[in-house]
C-alpha cells in the first residue's frame, strides 16, 4: 500500500493567523496559488482561499491591511494523516469534492499537502482519474 507521505508535497508555504489579508494575498499571488494553510506553531488551524478573501473580506468591507487572516479563513478543515493509505485520501477528496488535502503527522502538526497533481503524477493512474471525476461533479445547491 502506498502511504500519503510517499506522494504528498512537503515544501508548502504557510501563513500565521495574525498575518493580514493583504500580505497573505500578496504571498498567494507570488506563489500562483488560490489557497494557503494557516498554521500556528506548526498546527494547522485553517485554510485561506481566494474565495474567503472575496466573500468574507472584500464583500464584508474588511480592511485588508488591518484584518488578520484568522477572521476570514476557512476553519474545520478536512485533513488526513501522512501514514494513511492513498485510498483513504482519495475517498476524502472525492467525498468532500476537494482538489487538495492538508496532511498532518500523528502529533497533528502540518507536514504537507496532497493534491490531484500528486495523485496524477506519483500514484497508480486509476486514483487520479477517480478523484478528478468525483471532485468535478457539480455540487447540488441546498434547497
Amino acid at each position: 500500500m502506498i502511504k500519503i507521505r510517499d506522494i504528498m508535497t512537503v515544501e508548502i508555504d504557510v501563513v500565521d493567523p495574525e498575518t493580514n489579508i493583504q500580505d497573505a494575498a500578496e504571498k498567494m499571488k507570488e506563489l500562483g496559488i488560490g489557497i494557503i494553510p494557516i498554521c500556528q506553531n506548526h498546527n494547522l488551524i485553517g485554510m485561506l482561499t481566494d474565495r474567503d478573501i472575496i466573500v468574507r473580506a472584500v464583500a464584508e468591507k474588511k480592511e485588508p491591511l488591518h484584518t488578520p487572516v484568522q477572521e476570514v479563513m476557512t476553519q474545520n478543515v478536512i485533513m488526513a494523516y501522512e501514514d494513511q493509505d492513498i485510498e483513504e485520501a482519495e475517498r476524502l477528496m472525492s467525498h468532500h469534492q476537494s482538489r487538495r488535502l492538508p496532511i498532518v503527522n500523528q502529533s497533528n502538526l502540518f507536514v504537507g499537502m496532497l493534491t490531484l497533481g500528486d495523485l496524477a503524477s506519483r500514484s497508480p493512474k486509476e486514483f487520479a482519474g477517480e478523484v478528478l471525476e468525483e471532485v468535478s461533479q457539480p455540487s447540488k445547491p441546498s434547497r
